[in-house]
């Protein structure tokens, strides 16, 4: 189905490094870039263009938008959100989403990466020295740096630092009209190869959604439509609130089948039951 067909990887950010090889080797594409394609213009993580949509309206509209413009009928983009992690408290995490879209075949295949393998931090600094351990610490010159007056300035910000001289000089020059600076790690694929990483992750995910097909008419991306509740618990046999099974559907077909026990556990501990521990 996508063998020898031509891709379209939406990006400006060299994220092409880490999602051509991977599906080019899976799926026998030839992916391709366009290098004139702003992908900024869909929103900014240093904040001068604000993100209107979700992560994966986003990445979905920023896709779409390189296919026609390249006449593409095959393409696929990603969108990162920065943050709290949203099942544990206090830790950040990259929270990526990848899309693949078929425009031949009408097929639209989304998968997700949540890592909390990130250096994704900001500071208020007002010397040198804390400047520098703020590097230290978030894995400089490696990953990228960008500085401003304050998080809310959006005319002035210097992108892409990750030159130490080049860091401090910034620096200087910012502490001449102001007595503190605000320090922030660039979260941009192409200055941060531990998300770049993550956007790898996604990737691989994506790919096995692809390659499962649907048993009754091999339609890829035969993926789970429902999460059933229900386990029973192993003193009572009472159900639980723990996965019983998951439901995967056919989007082509409509054709289901549900996997008992997907975490291969046919009993819940007590201790996660409403009716032994309320």
């Amino acid at each position: 189905m996508f063998n020898k067909r031509k891709l379209i990887i939406a990006t400006k950010h060299k994220k092409e490094s880490v999602i051509a090889p991977k599906l080019e080797k899976a799926l026998g594409v030839s992916c391709f870039i366009d290098a004139d394609f702003d992908t900024d213009t869909f929103g900014t993580f240093s904040g001068e263009i604000e993100r209107k949509k979700d992560p994966i309206s986003t990445a979905r509209e920023k896709c779409l938008s390189a296919m026609k413009k390249n006449k593409c009928d095959l393409g696929i983009a990603s969108e990162g959100s920065f943050g709290p992690h949203p099942s544990l408290f206090f830790v950040n995490a990259d929270d990526e989403f990848i899309i693949f879209i078929d425009q031949i075949n009408a097929i639209e295949i989304t998968a997700r990466a949540i890592d909390t393998s990130t250096n994704f931090d900001a500071k208020t600094i007002s010397n040198e020295q804390e400047l520098v351990d703020f590097a230290q610490r978030i894995g400089f010159p490696e990953h990228g740096l960008i500085l401003r007056k304050h998080q809310q300035d959006k005319k002035l910000i210097y992108k892409g630092i990750e030159d130490m001289n080049q860091l401090k000089l910034i620096f200087n020059r910012l502490m001449k009209e102001s007595s503190s600076i605000y320090v922030e790690t660039d979260m941009r694929a192409m200055y941060n190869p531990t998300r770049m990483e993550v956007i790898a992750k996604a990737t691989e995910h994506l790919i096995e959604k692809i390659k499962s097909t649907c048993p009754e008419c091999q339609w890829p991306g035969f993926d789970i439509s429902e999460v059933r509740k229900g386990l029973l618990c192993g003193l009572c046999g009472m159900p639980t609130a723990s996965t019983l099974s998951f439901i995967y559907t056919c989007k082509q077909c409509g054709y289901q089948k549900e996997d008992l026990y997907p975490h291969q556990k046919t009993k819940e501990d007590p201790t996660y039951c409403d009716y032994c521990n309320p």
